[in-house]
C-alpha cells in the first residue's frame, strides 16, 4: 500500500534553510560576473570617444573602411585600398581587416563612411550595446520576468558573458545577429512576418546558423509558417536591392575576396577549422563536414519533436550545436549562445550549476587578459557552453518533488 504525504511548513522551512548557502553563492557568482562585465563595458564606451587609436585598432574599422569605399563608389572588398584606409586610421601596419559579411550587409556599413572613424566608432559601439541590452531583456521577458531571488538576477549573466563583451569591444556584428535571433524567438507566434524580417539580422552571419536553419526550414514547411518565410524573403530582397543600388559589382567582388588564399588558409579557433588544419590542411571542403553532419542531426532532431516543437526550449541546443559545428566561428560569435545559456540557467534547479557557469565565464574573462582571439586555446569555449547546457537541462526536472511518496 502506498500513501502520499505533503511536505509540511516545517519541512519546507528546513528545505529553504538548507538551500540558503547555495543560493547565496549563486547570487555572489552572478554579481561578480555582472560587475566585471558591466565595468568593462562602461569603461570601454567612455574611452571610445576620447582615444582615437581604439577606433582604428579593432575589427570595427573594417566596416568603416568598407563604408568609406562605398561612399567614394569604390570596391569595399579591395584589400589594398582598405589597408591604406585602416592603417591611416590607426590599425597595426602588419594587419588588414576585410568586411566578410555578405553584400546584403553593405547598407549597414554605408552610413559609417560619411563620418570619421572616431565618430563612427562611437555610433557603432552604442548600436551594439543597445542590441545586447535589448536581447538580454527580451530573453528575460520570454521567461516571464521571474521573481525568485536567484532567477530574477540570472539575466545579468548575459550582460557579463565573455563572448558578448569581446564582441562589443571589437565591434563585430554578431550582436546584431543575436538581436535577430531573440526577436525571432519573441515574435514567431504573435507577429510571424516581423519574426521573419528579424532573421535578416541572423543572415549577417549565415554560417553560424546552418543546423538551426535546417530545422527552421523544416518547421516553416511542416507548420506552414509562410508569413515567417515572407518576412525573411522581403527583408533579404530589400537589403540586396539596396546593396545593388549602392554597389552593382558587390557580389562579384565579394566572391573574389572569399576565394582569396589568405582567407582559405586562415586558422580560426573552432572545431571545424581545427579538424581541417590538423587532418586535411589543403581541403577547404573538409571545414564544412561538421556543419553538414549537424544539419542532418538537426533535421532528425526536429522531426522527432515536430508535434510539440518549441523554439525557445528546442531551439537552444540547436543554436549551441550550430556554433560548435560552424565552418568558422570566433569567440565573439559565441554571444549567440546567450539565449540558450540563459534558458538553461532559468530552468535548472541546481544552484551549483549557476556557480559553474559563472566560473566558466570568469575563466574566459581572465583568458582574454593574455590570450589573443586567434589562439587555439579558445577551442574549449563552444564545447563548454554546450556541455554546461546539457548538464543544466538534465537537472531542470530533478530536485525535491512537491509530494513525497512512501511505500509500506
Amino acid at each position: 500500500m502506498k500513501n502520499a504525504y505533503k511536505i509540511g511548513p516545517m519541512a519546507r522551512s528546513l528545505e529553504v534553510s538548507a538551500a540558503e548557502p547555495g543560493r547565496d553563492l549563486a547570487e555572489l557568482s552572478i554579481a561578480v560576473v555582472a560587475g566585471l562585465g558591466l565595468t568593462a563595458a562602461v569603461l570601454f564606451l567612455c574611452v571610445v570617444p576620447l582615444a582615437g587609436h581604439i577606433a582604428g585598432g579593432r575589427d570595427f574599422i573594417s566596416y568603416w573602411a568598407a563604408g568609406r569605399q562605398l561612399v567614394h563608389q569604390a570596391n569595399p572588398y579591395d584589400r589594398q585600398a582598405i589597408s591604406q584606409l585602416e592603417h591611416a586610421a590607426g590599425l597595426d601596419a602588419r594587419a588588414v581587416l576585410i568586411m566578410r559579411n555578405p553584400p546584403w550587409a553593405l547598407p549597414l556599413a554605408y552610413p559609417l563612411g560619411f563620418v570619421g572613424p572616431r565618430v563612427a566608432a562611437v555610433l557603432w559601439s552604442l548600436l551594439l550595446a543597445g542590441c545586447l541590452a535589448v536581447s538580454i531583456l527580451t530573453v528575460r521577458r520570454l521567461h516571464g520576468w521571474p521573481r525568485d531571488p536567484v532567477r530574477s538576477h540570472i539575466h545579468w549573466l548575459g550582460a557579463g558573458f565573455s563572448p558578448a563583451l569581446i564582441c562589443l569591444t571589437m565591434g563585430q556584428t554578431a550582436l546584431l545577429a543575436l538581436l535577430g535571433l531573440v526577436l525571432f524567438l519573441r515574435l514567431h507566434k504573435s507577429q510571424p512576418f516581423a519574426a521573419g524580417a528579424a532573421l535578416w539580422l541572423c543572415a549577417l552571419k549565415p554560417h553560424l546558423f546552418l543546423p538551426f536553419g535546417a530545422a527552421l526550414v523544416a518547421w516553416i514547411v511542416l507548420s506552414r509558417a509562410w508569413k515567417v518565410l515572407a518576412g525573411a524573403a522581403a527583408a533579404l530582397a530589400a537589403s540586396s536591392a539596396l546593396a545593388f543600388a549602392i554597389d552593382p559589382q558587390a557580389w562579384g567582388n565579394y566572391a573574389a575576396m572569399m576565394r582569396s588564399p589568405l582567407l582559405e588558409n586562415e586558422f580560426v579557433p573552432c572545431l571545424a577549422a581545427a579538424l581541417r588544419h590538423w587532418l586535411w590542411p589543403h581541403a577547404v571542403w573538409a571545414q564544412y563536414l561538421p556543419a553538414a553532419a549537424a544539419c542532418v542531426w538537426a533535421s532528425i532532431y526536429f522531426w522527432r519533436r515536430r508535434a510539440r516543437w518549441d523554439w525557445i526550449a528546442n531551439g537552444s541546443p540547436l543554436m549551441l550545436v550550430s556554433l560548435l559545428c560552424a565552418p568558422y566561428c570566433w569567440l565573439y560569435d559565441q554571444c549567440l549562445a546567450i539565449p540558450a545559456v540563459l534558458d538553461a540557467a532559468y530552468a535548472t534547479r541546481s544552484r551549483l550549476q549557476i556557480v559553474v557557469l559563472s566560473l566558466m565565464i570568469l575563466a574566459a574573462d581572465f583568458e582574454l587578459c593574455g590570450v589573443k582571439v586567434i589562439s587555439p586555446l579558445w577551442l574549449w569555449t563552444a564545447p563548454a557552453w554546450l556541455g554546461w547546457y546539457l548538464m543544466a537541462a538534465a537537472s531542470r526536472d530533478k530536485g525535491m518533488e512537491p509530494v513525497v511518496k512512501t511505500g509500506f
